[in-house]
């Protein structure tokens, strides 16, 4: 499964469709304007919330949340030591962990659970600047969540940079 995910995604207050390779709107990405937080949720097309994403308000490190349905889902944070690559941790409701690593800032990287890949995320098998692919590897993978987790780890490291 492709998916197709604009830059301007990381616009707050706007909406923006994620397309699966076809064309197809699949998500959207609802921004939340005028809050304290940077805050979106990923919605079907239906317009049902699958995502909830939201910063931590009072972390030691930046944090994003994702939660489903009110209840926690996930936690993203980058790792202590990681001097050569970007590298985050996503640290799961049920207390598994994700791995996500790779040039974040170029769009190159992928997610892993266990040492086993889960989706890769790429500019290269695209030829529209300002846009990257969101490629899920395993068909029992959740497509929703690996889209939200790469929006946050795209924008933490954003933000890392501009600080």
């Amino acid at each position: 499964m492709r998916f197709l995910v604009y830059d301007r995604l990381l616009g707050f207050g706007d909406d923006y469709w994620i397309e699966d390779d076809r064309g197809t709107k699949v998500f959207l990405v609802d921004g939340k304007a005028l809050r304290l937080r940077d805050t979106w949720e990923l919605k079907d097309t239906q317009g049902r919330v699958l995502v909830d994403i939201h910063q931590k308000m009072l972390a030691l490190r930046d944090t994003m949340v994702l939660q489903r349905g009110g209840e926690p889902l996930a936690t993203i944070r980058r790792k202590r030591l990681s001097l050569l690559r970007n590298h985050y941790r996503v640290s799961l409701a049920d207390g598994s962990e994700l791995d996500v690593s790779g040039k974040i800032l170029d769009r190159e990287f992928a997610v892993e659970y266990d040492g086993e890949l889960l989706a890769v995320i790429s500019r290269r098998w695209l030829t529209v600047r300002d846009t990257y692919g969101v490629e899920v590897v395993r068909e029992d993978a959740d497509p929703a969540l690996l889209i939200a987790v790469a929006v946050c780890v795209i924008h933490l490291a954003e933000k890392e940079r501009g600080d």
